[in-house]
């Protein structure tokens, strides 16, 4: 990524920034007159969602087609993985749970009628019907992430075996770029969407605080004071365990070197932009370079911890804000398609929210709330960009360590 595209992703923080305090104003001078403006908020949700599933299809199948493991390795490598990603969503549900931000929400700003959840309770045969289509369009028809991630390995999977047969009329090289075109083409559409993202905040802002005045914000900060948190002690204490013990790697000298990621994916807030300043930190950590593009090259499409955990919080608090009760299994439910919907869009700009729209709407919980969520979103993105760059400096480290590869450092 050049500096250029580092000064847009920075400039449209001010722009957001600029968003929030033009909608304020508006919506504070003008009251109820700014109601209409919601109706950008909930058409630009609906954009995110008609682009959100092919990213996540086409993303997926390059992403198989193109990773090479051996047997072991890839075991290590998804055990890290399921681990750090369990801890995340632990941590994020326990914390929702126990401090419940969304209680908070004044109901007067709640969307209306609230819709009850889809998923009444959490079953394997239930699991099952969801992830298993009826047909070919199906998953796409609605919105169905896991089932579209079902049909995105096997359609990988395929590839890569028929690839593989010495009859196959088209080459490897052929199929992985006509898969980087499509991922591409789909991620353009995504950035043009997040240009007009301070378009969308300012409309939402000026509706809400037209039509609610301020108090809707304070709930709001306290769900991202707690969201922050949440990816806090995930960085500070489940991925010090692993470069500790596992990597033998002094604390010190980790973060001396992790330094320089994590300024640089808070400031272009993307995992993905910050790959070549990650691989260099874990050059001069000694990590094997085999285990570093493992964990970062290849593990920025899964190692997804920040974006998995604040997802967590952000399910519970729209059903705890529309006063919705989720039972375990229907949690248990919604932290699946948020593993799933994470994988397809991890690294580019405003995936949290992207991923998130999926989530809500299989989970049933309204998205008249995610417009809302989304003038807030970019103080939380700034963390989950730096968490997920931690993740994949955590995973090449372990994946180094298991594999007896790194050596201990002063």
């Amino acid at each position: 990524m050049g500096l250029h595209q580092i000064d847009k992703r920075q400039s449209l923080t001010r722009r957001i920034l600029l968003a929030m305090a033009l909608g304020c104003a508006t919506g504070w001078l003008w009251g109820d007159g700014c109601i209409p403006l919601g109706a950008v908020g909930k058409t630009y949700i609906q954009l995110i969602k008609v682009i959100a599933i092919p990213l996540v299809l086409f993303s997926i199948i390059e992403a198989v087609i193109a990773t090479d493991l051996s047997l072991k390795t890839a075991s290590r490598w998804l055990g890290v993985i399921i681990i750090n990603t369990t801890c995340a969503l632990a941590l994020g549900l326990s914390l929702s749970n126990l401090a419940r931000p969304g209680d908070g929400f004044p109901s007067s700003a709640l969307p209306s009628p609230v819709e009850t959840p889809a998923i009444k309770e959490f079953s394997f045969s239930a699991f099952l019907r969801s992830v298993i289509p009826e047909s070919l369009v199906q998953p796409f028809a609605e919105n169905n992430v896991l089932s579209v991630v079902l049909l995105a390995l096997l359609i990988g999977l395929a590839l890569r075996a028929y690839l593989r047969e010495p009859t196959a009329e088209v080459a490897l090289e052929s199929v992985q770029r006509v898969g980087r075109v499509a991922t591409g083409v789909v991620t353009t559409m995504l950035l043009w969407l997040v240009a007009f993202v301070p378009i969308a905040v300012f409309c939402v802002t000026a509706r809400t605080v037209g039509e609610y005045g301020f108090a809707p914000f304070q709930s709001l900060a306290c769900y991202v004071a707690l969201a922050c948190v949440g990816l806090a002690v995930q960085m500070l204490l489940v991925y010090p365990l692993w470069i500790h013990f596992v990597g033998k790697i002094p604390l010190r000298s980790f973060w001396r070197s992790a330094h320089k990621p994590a300024v640089y994916a808070f400031g272009t807030n993307s995992s993905l932009a910050t790959i070549p300043v990650t691989l260099e930190a874990l050059d001069g950590l000694g990590v094997p370079k085999a285990a570093s593009r493992l964990g970062t090259c290849i593990g920025t499409n899964f190692n997804n911890d920040g974006i998995i955990l604040y997802e967590a919080m952000a399910v519970l608090f729209v059903a705890q804000a529309a006063g919705i009760e989720l039972s375990i299994g229907e949690q248990v439910f919604a932290a699946l398609i948020s593993l799933a919907a994470a994988v397809g869009v991890a690294g580019v700009p405003e995936a949290g929210v992207v991923s998130l729209s999926l989530v809500l709407s299989a989970v049933g919980l309204p998205l008249e709330m995610l417009p809302l969520l989304l003038t807030v979103d970019w103080i939380v993105a700034r963390m989950r960009s730096v968490t997920n760059v931690m993740s994949d400096m955590t995973v090449s480290i372990a994946v180094a360590g298991l594999d007896r590869g790194t050596k201990s450092y002063t």
